[in-house]
């Protein structure tokens, strides 16, 4: 399954590496766009702190580095889940941004942009199970459950054990007792 699982996370992080480089290096073809978004979020990120950016540039250059190094990591299968949440996190203001179907009043250009929307869902998904694509290696739900059963089976084990020296001791202690001297 590994080959299948790198081929996958390659084709999932093209579009992304692309893409982020694109609005890193050329934001203002996206800026009218983002002010969409940006401008309803603006207030939030004022006030979680004053020192994050809240101008449209910024924030469209910010999501395509997110997008960039994410992109990278996942194709290079380095923290591939976090890089996945990561892109699936950034893939959100975009395709609300990006692909207002709802807005637009030409027939054509609406089925266009529902399209584009409906991929956008297409690789949150695929970004999703990337998220919590363990390898084929147990995950930390089952790691939890199995490391609390091997404990309570020590713990029996501890309590058998201690149980067993105690009754040796104390047939130990009533022979003594017996033994001349």
């Amino acid at each position: 399954m590994r080959p299948v699982r790198t081929a996958a996370r390659a084709l999932l992080s093209g579009i992304f590496v692309i893409s982020g480089a694109r609005a890193m290096a050329n934001p203002e073809q996206l800026v009218p766009q983002a002010k969409r978004v940006t401008d309803r979020i603006t207030p939030w990120l004022e006030s979680v702190d004053s020192r994050l950016p809240t101008d449209a540039r910024a924030l469209v250059q910010l999501n395509g580095a997110a997008q960039f190094v994410g992109g990278a990591l996942l194709a290079t299968g380095r923290l591939t889940r976090p890089a996945a949440a990561i892109l699936a996190g950034s893939l959100v203001p975009t395709t609300v941004a990006g692909h207002p179907f709802w807005t637009v009043d030409d027939r054509t250009d609406r089925q266009a942009q529902q399209i584009h929307f409906l991929k956008n869902l297409g690789l949150l998904g695929g970004l999703l199970l990337a998220a919590a694509d363990t390898g084929g290696r147990p995950g930390l739900r089952w790691r939890t459950s199995h490391a609390v059963h091997d404990g309570r089976r020590s713990v029996r084990r501890a309590v058998r054990g201690a149980k067993r020296d105690a009754r040796i001791a104390v047939r130990s202690a009533t022979t003594a007792r017996r033994l001349p001297g």
